[in-house]
């Protein structure tokens, strides 16, 4: 591939030692999806051909589909300590099935045809892809074509008799960007009619004409002597700018410039990802959980207190959260509608309750393992000198703690715990745990977008007797597209420019 990885001042490609911890996690995804014993969740059916393929590139087509997703991503999350990193690309392409289906049916575009084939060749290549959806945004009280500067949103500065489309911005938060072979670009935000450049979404491979990746790596601390799986693990973080590029006819799937009709529909797949990615957090988070939940329980035994009952109670606040986390997940599959086009959405209250909860509880986390570790994790001596010939002997007399656990097992779990919590990897993973996917403050929207609290005060005022009959209240399943309405309907009633 081109290099248009940026990395300080150089532009570097592929084979540079710094995205080669990525590139470890990505290779789980495909080590599994050929091992026996993750057979039945990191493999799907395609409903297009009938093959056998990676669940990675497949569509939801039942509730049992969304659970075996939830199941892969927590168990392969388990591999490398944390975000399984490939989700984004599997939840871009389950949210554009929906909202290309819906596009077509409205207004009779290509776009789902157009995805289908895209969808075809992903599955047939085992393709890895990430979803660049978080544009650099600009004055953040101005809507997209209100910016002093329009390229502070990605654009389409020219639309083409062809179908092909010139776009021009920046996505930011790009996760993985630097070693996936595709890139799709979606909207962040609902989009009024005067955003109609700004309706776009299409994939380009990472290394196309015009992409331009600049990028800051989060690695563990390169081991000597120690190796182990946790110390292989990374990932590169991008600035993904698309510099006029120009994306090919059938790999559009929302042009707002060439359909202004289709403009509305920005939202609908911003929201939509969103959720789907909401969703695969209630896998991957509980694994996140899990692993300093691990973690906590074996430096806890370490350290000779984990029978106490203070440790205890850490340990099993932290289990409590990977259990409720992905209970939301599974409750949020079971309650799954099948849309229109055949994908099954799960329900979006539950998918952002899941989320929510974890995102808020992620430093509590850390701050638990850190308490049960002590602070040995952050003066720690280097890993060099636990194998110098004159200090070397003492170091691993001195670490020693319970009498039934040897030096060099004590050094390897507090190397590891440093590694998660003060590595440059392992710290950026706290802000990604409260961020990604969206912030807590972005679920309470969703969540609060969805759900009909006038039904459910009628409970209150029923208790209260201000009304004489009680509601039978039952949630019933919300998707984004009740979220989307809701959210439409607030936007009309906004004063110009607010």
């Amino acid at each position: 591939m081109r290099p248009n990885i940026y990395l300080g001042d150089e532009a570097v490609d592929r084979s540079d030692p710094r995205v080669e911890p990525g590139m470890y996690v990505m290779k789980q995804t495909f080590d599994c999806a050929h091992d026996e014993r993750y057979a039945d969740c990191a493999t799907a059916v395609s409903h297009l051909t009938g093959e056998k393929i990676n669940r990675f590139t497949h569509i939801h087509q039942t509730q049992e589909d969304l659970l075996k997703k939830q199941e892969m991503t927590r168990l392969e999350s388990h591999r490398v300590g944390g975000c399984i990193q490939r989700c984004m690309g599997i939840d871009a392409l389950n949210a554009l099935s929906v909202v290309t289906y819906e596009i077509d049916a409205e207004l009779g575009t290509g776009y789902y045809q157009n995805f289908l084939k895209y969808l075809a060749w992903v599955q047939e290549n085992d393709i890895v892809a990430n979803c660049a959806q978080t544009d650099v945004k600009g004055d953040r009280l101005k809507r997209p074509n209100e910016q002093e500067d329009p390229d502070m949103y990605l654009r389409i500065v020219e639309s083409r008799e062809d179908g092909s489309i010139l776009v021009r911005g920046a996505k930011s938060c790009n996760s993985a960007a630097p070693y996936v072979d595709e890139i799709i670009a979606t909207p962040t935000r609902f989009m009024g009619a005067k955003d109609s450049a700004y309706a776009v979404s299409f994939a380009v491979p990472a290394d196309w004409p015009g992409v331009k990746l600049a990028c800051v790596n989060g690695t563990r601390h390169k081991r000597s002597h120690i190796d182990a799986p946790i110390a292989h693990v990374g990932d590169v973080e991008s600035l993904t700018i698309f510099d006029d590029v120009v994306v090919p006819a059938d790999r559009v799937f929302l042009n707002g410039v060439a359909h202004p009709e289709s403009t509305k529909y920005a939202g609908l797949l911003a929201i939509m990802f969103a959720h789907f990615h909401r969703h695969s957090y209630c896998g991957c988070k509980p694994a996140t959980s899990e692993v300093l939940a691990s973690s906590a329980a074996l430096v806890a035994e370490y350290n000779g207190i984990e029978k106490t009952s203070h440790a205890q109670d850490k340990i099993c606040h932290i289990i409590g959260i990977a259990e409720l986390v992905h209970a939301a997940g599974v409750a949020a599959a079971m309650r799954g509608v099948r849309m229109p086009c055949g994908t099954m959405v799960p329900d979006e209250i539950l998918t952002n309750a899941g989320r929510k909860h974890a995102g808020e509880e992620i430093f509590n986390e850390a701050r638990i393992l850190t308490d049960l570790a002590g602070g040995l994790i952050a003066t720690l001596p280097l890993e060099d000198c636990y194998y110098n010939d004159e200090i070397g002997g003492l170091l691993h007399k001195y670490i020693m703690r319970n009498p039934l656990v040897n030096a060099e097992d004590v050094h390897r779990c507090f190397r590891m715990i440093e590694d998660q919590l003060l590595s440059s990897f392992g710290a950026s993973q706290l802000t990604a745990g409260l961020h990604g996917g969206g912030s807590p403050q972005m679920e309470t929207v969703a969540m609060m977008g969805g759900y009909d609290l006038e039904k459910l005060k009628g409970i209150a005022k029923y208790l209260a007797g201000i009304e004489d009959d009680i509601p039978v209240y039952r949630r019933e399943t919300v998707t984004p597209l009740r979220v989307l309405d809701k959210f439409r309907k607030q936007e009309e009633k906004k004063p110009e420019g607010a």
